[in-house]
Parts: structure tokens; sequence; C-alpha cells
């Protein structure tokens, strides 16, 4: 256990790549109660959705989830976000745990159309089950058909005889399965409920450094290493949540950084030597010049090598291209790959 974001986390329990491999096999269940939510609510609440957010909230409809980021108006970000659309004039918001007052503040001050916003952080659990095996393993709970969820749909109905439980087909692993928001009071009874239910699939409890290894293989970016302040939704590869078919804020700012180029990229790459990349170790091109910094950096549990995710000069992102990390004082080879490092 370790402190993060006010709250102990489970980092692991049996072991990262045992948690792992069972995630990507099987089903594992992670505790992310610490995650902020925000209720949006109001005849203007898109209209603020609008304003804050790169994605455009406009086309969502009931049931329906979106992957966003709010631009700050220096270029970079204040946070990445899903959207839900729970009903026409109410949202809901998912941010991370380390921003929840940043964000809060944030949209708070745009705030100039008379939004109400809610903040029940601290009165929503929520359970990220999740694996191949995750429908199967929850499907007596519910009368939802979870098989038949689409790929970013929620429901909202009765599980482990609790009413009210959103069940969203969401998650940050890339193996599939469902984020369920739950009331606080209720928790532990879905908890209970979800490790009965899953024991014939081998249901484990997951700690977040097989969390972290999981997004990794996906090539899903983490807020605090491959985004921030700093970096744009341009740079950082985010251009398909980034519409300029609005007026958002910085819009006009990003648009022409899209047209006349970033200064950096974010790039995946994977080890062609061994060695493991870690956060913050410099990238450098063959004559050993720094062109960059590793963003994310892991030993891939499924892929028996080192993969990452890193900002480097654009002339150096290209597919294939030769790069180098430096790791202590050695330059360890390695090249430019798309993300996913992990196909199913």
């Amino acid at each position: 256990m370790l402190p993060f974001a006010g709250y102990h986390m489970p980092i692991q329990y049996t072991g990262v790549n045992a948690e792992h491999e069972t995630v990507r096999t099987k089903v594992g269940v992670f505790d992310v109660s610490h995650m902020g939510t925000f209720h949006l609510k109001g005849p203007k609440a898109l209209d603020l959705l609008q304003k804050i957010t790169s994605n455009d909230a406009s086309v969502l409809v009931n049931g329906k989830v979106q992957y966003s980021c709010l631009p700050n108006d220096k270029g970079g970000i204040v946070d990445d976000l899903l959207v839900y659309r729970l009903r026409e004039e109410h949202y809901l918001l998912v941010v991370n745990a380390a921003n929840i007052e940043k964000d809060w503040e944030w949209i708070r001050q745009h705030n100039d159309l008379g939004v109400e916003i809610e903040d029940r952080s601290d009165h929503t659990a929520l359970l990220a089950v999740q694996g191949p095996l995750a429908a199967q393993a929850l499907q007596s709970l519910t009368e939802i058909d979870l098989a038949q969820m689409p790929y970013y749909s929620f429901e909202t109905g009765r599980f482990a005889g609790i009413d009210g439980v959103l069940i969203s087909a969401t998650g940050y692993t890339g193996s599939g399965g469902f984020e369920l928001y739950i009331d606080h009071r209720d928790a532990e009874k879905a908890w209970k409920a979800i490790f009965e239910a899953g024991k014939a699939f081998g249901i484990q409890p997951i700690g977040l450094a097989a969390r972290d290894t999981l997004r990794l293989e996906m090539g899903f970016c983490l807020y605090g290493n491959d985004l921030d302040d700093h970096s744009s939704p341009i740079e950082a590869g985010l251009g398909w949540i980034t519409k300029f078919s609005k007026d958002f804020v910085h819009s006009e700012a990003l648009k022409a950084q899209k047209e006349i180029g970033p200064s950096k990229k974010l790039i995946g790459f994977e080890m062609t030597e061994k060695g493991i990349p870690r956060q913050g170790y410099p990238i450098v091109n063959k004559a050993g010049e720094t062109i960059g910094t590793v963003t994310s950096g892991t030993m891939s549990p499924s892929l028996k090598k080192g993969i990452g995710l890193g900002y480097v000069q654009p002339v150096y992102s290209k597919k294939d291209t030769e790069i180098c990390i430096q790791i202590r004082k050695k330059a360890v080879a390695a090249k430019v790959v798309r993300p996913p490092f992990y196909k199913p």
C-alpha cells in the first residue's frame, strides 16, 4: 500500500506480472474509487461542456461516453476525462484523482452560464472489473445484458441487489470489461458480491502497478506522465479528440499549432536491445544528442520487452525510426512504433 492522491492505494496484491496476466486472460478488479466525479446539470450544461472540453460533446446521446480533455489557456492540458450523458441537460464528468481540486476550480471559473455543478467524488465508489471474462463473471448480478453493451456505452440499473448502479463498458486496460459507479455506502457489498460471482472465473484483486503496465501496453496516456499543463493535445497525439468544429478554450492557438506542426510529438517506442526505460530518461539520436524525454516506460509483461512513451522532436517521430534511450551511462537501442504495443 502507498499513499496516492490522499488515499492509501493497493500497489500490488500477489505481484505485478501475475495480476497483469489475470486481466489479460481472465478477470480482475481494481478499486479506483479515488477518481473524481462531477455532475453538470441545467439547460446550459452542454454549452459549458463545449466551451471547456476539446471533444464535441454535442454528438453524445443518452447512454454514451466520450473521451475528452480540458485544454488550459497556455497550450497545455488541465486534465483528461470521460464525459457521460446521463440524460438531456445532465452530464457526468470523471476526472483524475490528483486533479479533482484543480479541475473543479477550472470548471467553476469558466461557468458563467449558471450551470449547476456538483462534486460527488467522496460519495461515489468506482470498481473497474476488467478482462475477457468480465461479462460472464458479472452477469449473474444484473439483468442488464452485459455482453451486448457496446464499447463506450453505459446503462443504469440494479446490480448485486443495489439500485441505481451505473455500469459502463469502459476501462483502462485494453482487455475489455466494465466500470461500476456505486454509492460509497454500498461499495463493500458490491465488492463482496463481485468476488463471490467471479470465483468460478478466477477473479482476483488487481493493484495500481499492473494497472500501469496494462494501460502502457495499449499506449493509453497517464496524466502527470504523458499529459500535463505544458503539453498540448496536438503534441500528445490527441488530435482525434480535439474538434475545431466549435470554439473552446485556447482552440484558435491549438488550431494554428495543428496547421504549422507542433515542436514536439508523443511517440511510442520499444527497446530493440535489452533495457528497461523509465520516466525521465533522455531519448537520444545515434549521435548521442538529446532529442526528447521518456514520459512512461516499463518492461512489458505480455511482450517481455521494454516499451515506453515519450516526447521527441517531430523529425524523429516516424514509425521505425531508430532512437536510443539513455539508461544510466549507456545509450540503449530502441525504435519508434505505433501503439498499441500489445494486440489481443
